[in-house]
């Protein structure tokens, strides 16, 4: 979860006086204050001005400029805001200063949150975070449409351990965007705190805990469907979606949703897989192993679709072989189908070979196909690379 965009090109800002007409002594004084840059007197005769004159667009703006250089970027937005309701005078400067203090707080966020996670004394690392999503929280005061402060408060706020605080940013990062990403990681709270609700029932046997797991994963389908709308071919979403379906006891949905998928788009390989780990997952072999077999035809390289499709027919096979347990043990058909598991699983070691857990799967495949000497070789290269 420790990411970060790189740090922004600071811009200049200085103080323009060319459009500052006749004024009155305090704003003279606090011309002259910001000069020295004694900021706490600018602001004691500004607040004076502004107080006296409670039309002063001059005297707000200067006040908004004199916060924002004393790094109180909330306040600087507050007078800015009466600056501009009053008149548009100082629109251009107070654009200006906001872009400035925009891309300083960002800076300044990306900074402490790199500090932030090169820390090895948890306490200190926790202070980097903290101070690391206020100065995103300040950019985005500045800049309410910048799609990357967005993200990085939204990586602070997890690295912090706040996730109820990354909902709102990654609302925002949906509304600007519609991006993959923002869909998934937020459906990931979502699902997650199903799961935890639905932990807790198992343990306490509350039903509203069983009925607060099954209205965060509804959440999280129909914000993912919306979002499958907006991005058909994210991995990380479509899992989420499909385990959110299972979860909510909602099979027969899922696989017409992703059935639909596979019609309207059959080229579409993570469909076909998604559709495949229902099927799976429903003990329909025949058909998930068919859409497994679809994805790899699509992109002979996809790893995933490679290992469920020989994790099917090591299941299929296994299901076959229990079935003639004290029944027909000379029944040897089910072998056929741990055969064919080796096809996908080797084609999968050849774009990942180091994997320990599928050498593993095919020493035991070869162990129920009698196969002694290949069982071991699987077996001795699953502990090379464990």
């Amino acid at each position: 979860m420790r990411k970060f965009v790189s740090i922004l090109v600071l811009i200049a800002m200085v103080l323009g006086v060319a459009a500052f007409q006749c004024s009155s002594t305090e704003l003279t004084s606090a011309r002259l204050y910001i000069q020295q840059k004694n900021y706490d007197k600018a602001i004691g005769v500004l607040e004076q001005e502004v107080a006296k004159n409670p039309n002063s667009a001059e005297g707000f703006y200067l006040l908004g400029y004199v916060y924002g250089e004393n790094g109180d970027i909330e306040k600087m937005i507050e007078n800015f805001d009466k600056s501009l309701k009053i008149d548009n005078s100082f629109e251009a400067s107070i654009s200006d200063s906001k872009k400035f203090h925009w891309q300083d707080q960002f800076n300044k966020g990306v900074g402490l949150f790199n500090r932030a996670t090169k820390t090895a004394g948890e306490d200190t690392s926790k202070i980097f975070f903290a101070q690391s999503i206020k100065s995103f929280e300040d950019a985005i005061l500045c800049q309410p449409d910048s799609v990357d402060t967005y993200k990085n408060l939204v990586f602070g706020y997890l690295n912090a351990g706040k996730e109820e605080e990354a909902i709102a940013p990654l609302k925002k990062i949906i509304e600007l965007s519609q991006s993959a990403d923002s869909y998934a990681m937020l459906g990931e709270i979502y699902y997650n705190r199903g799961v935890a609700s639905m932990s807790a029932y198992k343990n306490s046997k509350n039903a509203d805990d069983s009925l607060k797991a099954i209205e965060y994963y509804n959440t999280t389908i129909e914000l993912l469907e919306e979002g499958r709308a907006q991005n058909p071919d994210d991995t990380d979403m479509l899992l989420i979606l499909s385990n959110s379906y299972v979860n909510a006891d909602r099979l027969d949905e899922a696989m017409a949703s992703f059935a639909k998928g596979v019609q309207t788009d059959p080229n579409n390989k993570f469909y076909k897989y998604n559709y495949g780990v229902l099927l799976l997952g429903a003990n329909d072999f025949e058909k998930a192993a068919i859409q497994f077999q679809g994805a790899a035809d699509i992109d002979p390289e996809y790893t995933n679709a490679l290992y469920n499709l020989g994790v099917t027919y090591v299941k299929w096979g296994s299901v076959m072989r229990e079935a003639t347990l004290g029944v027909d043990e000379s029944n040897k058909e089910y072998q056929e189908k741990f055969k064919m598991a080796l096809v996908p699983l080797k084609k999968y070691l050849e774009v990942t070979p180091e994997d320990s857990k599928v050498w593993e799967l095919l020493g035991k495949i070869y162990a129920n196909l009698g196969l002694s000497e290949e069982s071991k070789e699987a077996f001795e290269k699953a502990d090379l690379y464990r």
